[in-house]
């Protein structure tokens, strides 16, 4: 019997997070790109409905196979006043949510007649070159470079798109959340277990801050954060497609990174696929996929890899938001200047998601505002509790800065 995957499409203005509504999407399979199998409209907040898509047997990613575990997909998107893209090899996995999230160039920014974003294999189906193995600690005192004073969660990094000495490769500015998604879809199978894809996350995380916090290739007169080269840094491909599986890890711990004691750097945390590589003293990606299956929790697959030694830290600085959250969550019954806040965020968001209703920012967390949060949720693919938690209120303050800055811009 055919297995199935789902594809929600969700489309901004490249550079903001202010919605593209009414533009229309054709799929089609890369194998027969003119029979078309879908065609959606995306709605007020710039998103087609949930599509079931034919997939490979789920066996092909939770075990190494020569079989390609995941189906391709062309996605062209034409919306009114943007520049027509054509996303070429959308994976869809079987009993996964895959989410494509696009920013589309309005004409005025066009470069060409039809862009095309064309999805490499995944590195553990594809070719990829393997890392070239680096210290874990940067020796940044004995080199006398400029490091960052503390460890800080950036709101961009700036990737670079091949080898650092490409000097023909393009420089990509990435939210950092979507920077680690990104690279989380590629690295690893969102079908894993949670401990398992925690656990990669995490040294994915923990990894990329520590080429932000030692200002590693600028200070080796590069203009950018880290590259898209297996060889050097981690996988990342323009257009990529993740999932919610990932996406809700990700949103749950961004600010997270792995340390060791009496030690103020993140630790540069390399992995492997440990089948066709072996990286001794680093994580295996399908050894840590056994450990989840076996009923590790992240920690303890880290730990069994990194050391007993390795702990998960948290950043106390995030750049680019409003305001901090509150340390606990909000919920009917909350009140005060946090919950205002809050409120008001949600009141600007509205104003480019006409499916979201305004509310009264009074600072009290009624029933009214657990509607609008719950909107909110729903629309961005987050647990529709009704609570603003730790993702949640980072999420609401990422959309609320998106809308407000284009606004600033216009």
């Amino acid at each position: 019997m055919a297995e199935y995957g789902q594809l929600k499409i969700s489309l901004v203005e490249s550079g903001s997070e202010r919605p593209v509504p009414g533009a229309s999407v054709e799929i089609s399979s890369t194998g027969e790109p003119d029979q078309i199998l879908e065609r959606l409209m995306t709605d007020s907040s710039g998103q087609t409905e949930t599509v079931e898509l034919e997939a490979p047997p789920v066996e092909y990613s939770l075990e190494p196979s020569e079989e390609q575990p995941y189906s391709e997909y062309n996605l062209r998107i034409n919306a009114p006043g943007y520049e027509p893209l054509t996303v070429s090899g959308a994976q869809i996995f079987s009993g996964q949510l895959a989410l494509q999230n696009q920013g589309m160039l309005r004409l005025a920014q066009a470069q060409g007649e039809y862009r095309i974003l064309a999805i490499g294999p995944h590195t553990l189906y594809g070719e990829y070159p393997p890392k070239i193995a680096e210290n874990e600690i940067k020796d940044i005192q004995a080199t006398g470079e400029v490091v960052l004073s503390r460890v800080v969660v950036p709101e961009f990094v700036v990737v670079h798109d091949g080898a650092p000495g490409d000097a023909t490769a393009t420089n990509h500015y990435v939210q950092y959340r979507d920077y680690i998604k990104n690279v989380a879809s590629c690295e690893i199978y969102s079908t894993w277990p949670e401990a398992t894809l925690r656990a990669n996350i995490l040294a994915i995380m923990s990894f990329t801050l520590n080429r932000v916090y030692t200002e590693w290739y600028r200070n080796r007169g590069y203009d950018f954060t880290i590259t898209s080269s297996t060889a050097y840094d981690q996988k990342w491909i323009d257009g990529k497609t993740i999932y919610e599986s990932i996406n809700l890890v990700v949103d749950d711990i961004f600010n997270a990174y792995l340390s060791r004691p009496d030690v103020s750097q993140p630790i540069l945390a390399q992995y492997c696929d440990g089948r066709r590589v072996t990286c001794p003293n680093q994580l295996s990606q399908w050894g840590s996929k056994s450990l989840g299956d076996d009923g590790l929790s992240a920690e303890e697959i880290l730990q069994y890899y990194y050391g007993s030694d390795i702990y998960i830290n948290t950043a106390d600085m995030i750049s680019g938001v409003p305001a901090s959250w509150p340390g606990y969550t909000l919920t009917v019954g909350s009140s005060g200047e946090k919950v205002r806040q809050m409120q008001m965020q949600l009141n600007r968001i509205a104003e480019d998601y006409p499916a979201m209703p305004t509310i009264r920012a009074d600072g009290i967390f009624g029933s009214a505002t657990k509607n609008a949060v719950e909107t909110f949720q729903r629309i961005f693919n987050l647990p529709v509790t009704g609570q603003v938690d730790f993702a949640t209120w980072y999420k609401i303050s990422q959309i609320y800065v998106g809308v407000s800055r284009i606004a600033e811009l216009n």
